[in-house]
Order: structure tokens, then sequence, then C-alpha cells
């Protein structure tokens, strides 16, 4: 299962990332100003998973990648994969768990795990 982190930029802007049950990340969101902005997309995105659109797209060395569009609007864009067959799982993994998908929160900067002995 797939897990959506919340997150802060160094620029202190918010941003989300779904992240597959192997700790891989499979897409970006853009940034925004507010926290609770980045649960109001995510649960939008989960309300909405049918009308997902996946742009795929090909860089400059040779890496795949994909940008998620909702509604005629770009929300997040993919890692690069080195296949087209991986780029396509990453697709399937988005599909298949967004839905189910947890979240978690790491935007406070707080040492969640405690010290280390």
């Amino acid at each position: 299962m797939a897990t959506f982190v919340i997150s802060k930029r160094l620029n202190d802007a918010y941003k989300y990332e779904l992240v597959s049950r192997k700790g891989k990340t499979i897409f970006t969101s853009n940034e925004f100003e507010l926290r609770f902005e980045c649960e109001e997309e995510i649960e939008f995105l989960k309300r909405h998973i049918e009308e997902l659109v996946f742009m795929r797209f090909r860089s400059g060395n040779g890496k795949f990648f994909f940008r998620v569009i909702l509604k005629e609007k770009e929300i997040a864009k993919s890692r690069k994969y080195t296949t087209q067959l991986l780029l396509q799982k990453g697709i399937d993994e988005v599909v298949k768990y967004v839905f189910e998908a947890e979240v978690l929160d790491f935007s406070s900067g707080l040492d969640i795990f405690g010290e280390t002995a």
C-alpha cells in the first residue's frame, strides 16, 4: 500500500509525496503555502481518482516520468524511471493505491523518533 507523506521544503512551502510500500517516491506535488492545502488536495485526489490523467514524458537524458493532471491542472510530477515498463508500473500503483493510502504528516519538524542510544 502507498502512503501520502506531507513535509516542508527548505523554503517553508509544504508538499506531499506519494510513497510506495517499498519507500520509493512515486510522485511529488506542487508547493503549498499552508499545510491544510496539502490535505485538501489529497482528499480531492482520492475522490476523483478516475479523472486523473497521466501525461508521459522522456527527459533529455533518456529517463521517463509522468505528470499527474486533475481537472486540467497539473498537481504532481513523478520521479524518473529508467524504462517505460517501470513508468507504467508507477502509474498502476497510483491508480491501485491512492484511494486507500494513509496520510503521514512530517511537516512539523519535530524529532518524531526521539534520540537513539
